[in-house]
């Protein structure tokens, strides 16, 4: 497509990468890991004062992308709410977004193969209807 933006293109590839549900959790994990990772440190960075070390900013991340949100750590910076409002967005719909799209392609392509599944056996009780009419014309035709 001429209007894909970097992004999609990115997950397109990332997409394509998945050939497998072993690959596609590893592609699902590292993302995950990635945004919790990144959002940890940012918010050690952003809201030093609410999250003084790598460690508090990294356990936040943790309950913030799976959704458990204890509350023991909160963000108290405009720069920490926001990036904790993306981190939040991120975990629930980009994660959801990848998951959902790589269930899809293997939904697609299962069904390809059972439509090739279904061609071939088509094909092949063609094969042997074509083969009994042959042997039913053979036997009807006049001997001389």
């Amino acid at each position: 497509m001429e209007n894909e933006t970097r992004l999609e293109r990115w997950l397109d590839r990332l997409i394509a990468r998945a050939q497998s549900p072993r690959d596609a959790a590893v592609v699902i994990a590292t993302v995950t890991t990635t945004i919790t990772i990144g959002a940890g440190l940012l918010m050690t960075a952003f809201d030093h004062k609410g999250f003084p070390s790598p460690g508090s900013g990294l356990w936040w991340a943790v309950q913030t992308v799976t959704t458990v949100g204890y509350g023991d750590h909160v963000p108290t910076t405009v720069a920490g709410r926001i990036t904790a409002a993306v981190v939040m967005l991120l975990g629930i719909g980009f994660v959801t977004v990848i998951t959902a799209s790589i269930t899809g392609a293997f939904v697609s392509r299962g069904r390809r193969e059972e439509g090739v599944a279904v061609r071939d056996a088509l094909a092949a009780e063609l094969k042997r209807i074509d083969e009994r009419l042959e042997r039913i014309e053979s036997a009807l035709k006049p001997r001389p």
